[in-house]
């Protein structure tokens, strides 16, 4: 264990509650987002004409944000405008909800093809966080959290879970604004100083830094441990199982 994650043990082992976000942190389903990504953009930007896509891309453009954000990001970077459309777009390349309805497809097809499990180390640490008595939630930009926490064997473990249904259906913005964390926090009956966010993408860390968060633990999974710090985490782990020994 570092120095750093020594320094700041007190913080977790205080906190009541800890906000796990889900892909990246819980399950590896950014594999599989980035795979549906690539499937929806690949072509497209090939027949615009534009530079092809790239895992650069998801990582700058798209990583943790809320689906049609990221398509609205990748095509700006790309100097490419399309009609902002509506939720109930059709799947296809009209309008940006149209992209980002076909994304949601490709990702289903690609959960269906390989399914997902949780990372070993997250589900030690989730498991030990439960048992010495912390509250846990996620939170989620996916509309697909329920279903990708279903088919990881774990949807059992959160009775809360605040995912981009939610936040549609209650007009809550979207990482990095802190709310979806704040609600969470809030339907646990905690104060933000109380919880943990545990986050793997530059816009969630941010969303925990912004909402005043107890700690804010950053899971490096390719971003890089020191962008996380740069954008707010207080810590950074490679594995969430290297934080076990400082739960209460």
């Amino acid at each position: 264990m570092t120095d750093t994650v020594t320094r700041d043990r007190s913080r977790l082992a205080t906190a009541r509650a800890i906000l796990f976000d889900l892909d990246g942190v819980l399950t590896p389903t950014v594999d599989v987002h980035m795979r549906a990504w690539g499937r929806l953009f690949a072509p497209y930007l090939d027949a615009q004409g534009s530079a092809p896509y790239s895992d650069d891309d998801y990582y700058l453009y798209i990583d943790g944000k809320p689906r049609v954000d990221g398509v609205r990001s990748l095509l700006a970077a790309r100097g490419l405008s399309l009609p902002e459309g509506s939720s109930d777009d059709t799947a296809g390349e009209g309008s940006v909800w149209a992209l980002g309805n076909r994304k949601n497809d490709a990702f289903e097809a690609e959960l269906t093809e390989n399914g997902v499990g949780p990372y070993p180390g997250s589900l030690a640490f989730l498991t030990a966080a439960i048992d010495a008595g912390y509250e846990v939630a996620v939170v989620s930009s996916s509309r697909n959290a329920v279903a990708v926490l279903a088919t990881a064997g774990i949807r059992d473990r959160f009775d809360v879970i605040v995912d981009g249904l939610v936040a549609a259906a209650e007009g809550i913005k979207g990482k990095p604004a802190p709310d979806t964390y704040l609600r969470a926090a809030e339907l646990l009956g905690f104060a933000p100083e109380e919880c943990v966010v545990v986050e793997d993408a530059h816009s969630g860390v941010q969303a925990g830094r912004d909402g005043a968060f107890g700690l804010v633990v950053g899971v490096d999974r390719g971003v890089g441990a020191q962008e996380l710090l740069d954008s707010g985490a207080d810590i950074v782990v490679d594995d969430l199982d290297e934080l076990i020994p400082a739960l209460r």
